[in-house]
């Protein structure tokens, strides 16, 4: 038997945005439309980033699969020459990101905002370029795609500490797999 199912690709999808308290990064969610067949949602809509003043194009795409709950990668960032926005989804798991303000200039300069990302919330951070960000695997199996504004540069790729003081970033787990570069990230300085 056949069941017919409303065409879900003519259903206008929306996007939400919520503040993060962090100048120019936000938390999108879109709405999830449900038949018989599972769901559909727009992730992606750049007319509505544009009307929100952003200029984002997505360059590149990339994903990161953690093996273990408690894997902290981060506080990433690419400095001037290669400054990139980014946004962050988690599709399969869930991982506790933080985002830090590193932009001197900016009103929430040296300012943290962290939330949950699961493959179930749906949520997705975006993250403007002078942000650090970093996250915390809070399952196995983690699976994390980042839509990027520009092209890595390995020679502009620079982090913080996770957990420098100078931030005093509550991570909401133990931190059990980390790289040996993430952790030599010296002290920040203003």
């Amino acid at each position: 038997m056949i069941v017919q199912s409303t065409d879900i690709n003519r259903v206008g999808s929306e996007l939400t945005f919520a503040d993060t308290g962090l100048l120019g990064a936000f938390i999108v969610e879109s709405k999830c439309h449900f038949d018989e067949r599972g769901t559909f949602a727009r992730i992606w809509d750049q007319s509505v980033i544009e009307q929100r003043g952003s200029d984002f194009r997505i360059e590149q795409c990339c994903v990161s699969f953690n093996d273990r709950k408690g894997t902290l990668r981060g506080m990433h960032y690419q400095s001037e020459a290669h400054q990139e926005t980014k946004i962050v989804r988690c599709i399969r798991g869930a991982l506790y990101e933080v985002i830090i303000d590193l932009r001197p200039h900016s009103p929430t300069f040296k300012q943290h905002f962290g939330l949950e990302l699961t493959s179930d919330n749906r949520r997705m951070l975006y993250i403007p370029a002078g942000i650090a960000h970093g996250f915390l695997t809070l399952a196995d199996h983690t699976e994390v795609l980042y839509l990027i504004s520009k092209r890595y540069g390995t020679e502009s790729a620079s982090g913080v500490r996770w957990n420098d003081p100078a931030f005093a970033v509550q991570w909401p787990d133990e931190i059990r797999v980390i790289s040996a570069g993430d952790q030599r990230f010296p002290d920040f300085t203003a």
